[in-house]
């Protein structure tokens, strides 16, 4: 039986193959470039974001990560502040809170607040996280069933980074 030229060439490239990756391993990806920015533009956020909502979804088997707002506007529809956040996975995340100066302490924070609380329950949450600055709200938060998790010195001296927790209780059941 004869073995064609071509066909000892074929055997002959594919034991080389074989003790390459043997010897070498597979070969590697380059490496990609690093790239370091303040500004990523909006395809970089969205193979960031998709990327971890997809890992996140074959390790759980749902995607529920959702955005939330509680704004306080004035007669024209326009935004004075309030809370951005949003939730996933059975958490509530405040993200960003704020009010005007003008606007504390007539109670729109507590109620903004529990608006945000009771509609991260209506969508499963069991609890809220969130951090703040010391020379922020902490004491608010700590007024409303809030407790301090840990704590991360920062800048300026003096000053912390204070991450806080709440258990959001179940929500009412619908009439």
């Amino acid at each position: 039986a004869g073995v064609s030229h071509r066909d000892r060439n074929t055997r002959l490239n594919l034991l080389k193959l074989q003790i390459q990756l043997a010897v070498e391993g597979p070969p590697s990806m380059a490496d990609p470039t690093l790239f370091l920015t303040d500004a990523p533009d909006d395809a970089a956020r969205s193979v960031i974001g998709n990327g971890l909502a997809d890992y996140n979804a074959e390790q759980v088997g749902y995607r529920d990560s959702r955005p939330l707002a509680v704004l306080a506007q004035d007669a024209d529809g326009k935004t004075l502040g309030g809370i951005l956040g949003r939730t996933s996975l059975g958490l509530l995340f405040l993200d960003l809170v704020y009010l005007p100066k003008d606007l504390r302490g007539h109670d729109l924070g507590s109620r903004l607040l529990r608006l945000a609380e009771e509609e991260g329950a209506r969508r499963g949450c069991r609890s809220a996280m969130l951090y703040t600055i010391s020379f922020q709200a902490p004491g608010f938060y700590g007024r409303h069933g809030w407790r301090e998790f840990g704590r991360i010195p920062c800048d300026p001296p003096g000053t912390a980074r204070i991450f806080m927790t709440k258990v959001l209780p179940a929500p009412a059941p619908a009439n």
